[in-house]
């Protein structure tokens, strides 16, 4: 019943705001077009598209919002009316009541707001989809004033997601039983992913650990800036940090006039993201123009001021490897050994031809490569991808869904900063120089390092242990020699048994058929 209620409201909210309107427009077919209209008579759509669809995502709830998130940052995807409209769901989703936010701040402290803050402002600087923040002053540890930034949870945010996530499992279930790309697409595995993560959002403590990793993660990296975490004044629905300064990224015009070098800028964002994937295997998925600053500070000029962690994945070490030697395969355009990495991970049937993925791949990828973001078509590229996988049945892996979203990402914020940027030729020396530490003696050194320890603590006892094992192996062989020795006895037992027995009844029957002739002859 309540997946019911969910699915009507959200048709209701989709003629409310005239969505179906929106797609059939979409369309070049007058016939559509004329259906559009004739669907739209009795409903008052005057307000621009843009806006009723931003509006709609905005009552539908944060699932939606994510997406409509997503959306935005694909410019080359979406008219500029649309995007625009989408992007202020990055931080201008209407925020809640100063008042709620003041009662969940005092609720999680046990204390009143003025026992916890020097000062605090009502209003909030930002508001998204699952929080809303405002500035505010504390005093630490030391006695000393620290500006900082107060993030309160958004209230009622679990009902309305797992009513939204009950639907979307009931969806994938369906999709599960009756598509024949089922066992490959995996829906229910995906939405699986995606329940983690929102879960795992909602609550700030969580969030702030993975900002107090990252921070030490980027620490030597010297092209972003993260800010500190006060530990005591965290709570489940309340996070406190370091005030960061810095300008939006998408004010790409008044960043270029305070001397900010865009094309440097665009370049250290793919640095950024293939370092936290590749090195640490720990990356900030939600990296959308509202969560990404630049400081314009004198010591830290041209930097990116990273926000909101509440979404991060994380991947193997065999996870890491697999897509390095993927992505360096691709990037030298060997598409034989694209294909074969496929092949050895099972993500598509193990009798897969070699030849015939390795061609298929090259039809996609060849025309890309050597050109700017501005001249590639993602739209065109994901629809052969998509029959592509569909062709060999590539088995799509949920733990890197989050993965895929932020290389979406990754890949808009680069032609929103820099349409020239060569994506291939920025990552490919990285890639490189990636494999080499991973496969060279810096990572030999580097495991040595890291098992010096157990060495240490291991090297004195090993006479012992090694003793001790040979003493063992030797009990143990002659154990067994001992039982092999009593096996084979009571095997010869058996054997003469077996002889006494069948000789006594050869000669009973030798007896008996001589008594027989001898008692016929008298």
């Amino acid at each position: 019943m309540t997946r019911l209620l969910r699915g009507i409201y959200i048709v209701f909210i989709v003629l409310r705001f005239g969505l179906d309107e929106l797609v059939l427009n979409s369309f070049e077919k007058p016939g559509l077009r004329l259906l559009a209209r004739i669907v739209s008579i009795g409903r008052d759509l005057r307000a621009p598209r843009g806006q009723r669809l931003r509006e709609a995502l905005e009552r539908l709830g944060p699932i939606f919002v994510k997406f409509g998130q997503v959306l935005s940052t694909r410019r080359d995807l979406l008219p500029p009316d649309i995007a625009n409209e989408l992007a202020k769901l990055q931080d201008r989703v209407p925020p809640f009541s100063s008042d709620v936010a003041v009662a969940i701040i005092e609720n999680s402290f046990g204390r009143s707001l003025n026992d916890i803050f020097v000062s605090f402002e009502r209003q909030p600087v930002a508001s998204a989809s699952i929080a809303q923040v405002h500035f505010a002053v504390i005093q630490d540890r030391n006695g000393s004033q620290r500006e900082v930034a107060v993030k309160v949870l958004r209230p009622g945010m679990l009902t309305v997601i797992d009513k939204d996530l009950s639907l979307m499992r009931m969806m994938a279930a369906w999709v599960d039983r009756l598509s024949s790309d089922g066992k490959r697409l995996k829906p229910r595995e995906v939405v699986a992913e995606f329940d983690k993560y929102l879960h795992d959002e909602l609550d700030l403590v969580r969030e702030a650990a993975n900002a107090a990793q990252l921070r030490r993660n980027m620490e030597g990296l010297d092209l972003v800036l993260i800010p500190e975490i006060f530990w005591d004044f965290c709570h489940t629905d309340v996070m406190v940090m370091e005030r960061m300064k810095g300008v939006p990224i998408s004010q790409t015009e008044r960043l270029r006039e305070a001397g900010v070098d865009i094309p440097k800028l665009a370049r250290d964002g793919v640095t950024i993201f293939f370092t936290q994937v590749f090195r640490d295997g720990f990356f900030h998925a939600d990296m959308h123009p509202g969560n990404l600053q630049v400081s314009l500070e004198p010591n830290s000029f041209g930097r990116y001021v990273l926000l909101d962690f509440g979404i991060v994945g994380t991947l193997t070490e065999y996870d890491k490897e697999y897509l390095a030697q993927n992505f360096t395969a691709f990037f030298r355009r060997d598409y034989k050994r694209v294909a074969e990495l496929h092949v050895e991970s099972g993500w598509v049937p193990a009798d897969t031809r070699v030849d015939e993925l390795e061609s298929a791949i090259r039809a996609v990828c060849e025309p890309y490569f050597d050109r700017p973001l501005k001249e590639i078509s993602l739209g065109m590229v994901l629809m052969r991808l998509f029959q592509t996988s569909r062709r060999f049945n590539v088995e799509i892996q949920p733990q890197l869904v989050l993965l895929q979203k932020t290389l979406l990402n990754i890949e808009g914020l680069g032609r929103q900063l820099d349409p020239d940027l060569d994506l291939w030729s920025t990552a490919k020396p990285f890639l490189e120089t990636w494999m080499v530490d991973q496969v060279g003696p810096k990572k030999l050194w580097n495991q040595l390092r890291a098992e010096a320890p157990r060495y240490a603590k291991l090297l004195p006892e090993l006479p012992r242990l090694v003793h001790d094992f040979l003493k063992h192996r030797q009990t143990n062989s002659n154990v067994q020699l001992q039982q092999l020795i009593e096996e084979q006895r009571r095997t010869n037992r058996m054997l003469q048994g077996i002889v006494w027995v069948g000789g006594g009844f050869l000669v009973g029957l030798l007896a008996i058929q001589v008594f027989v002739r001898f008692h016929h002859f008298f």
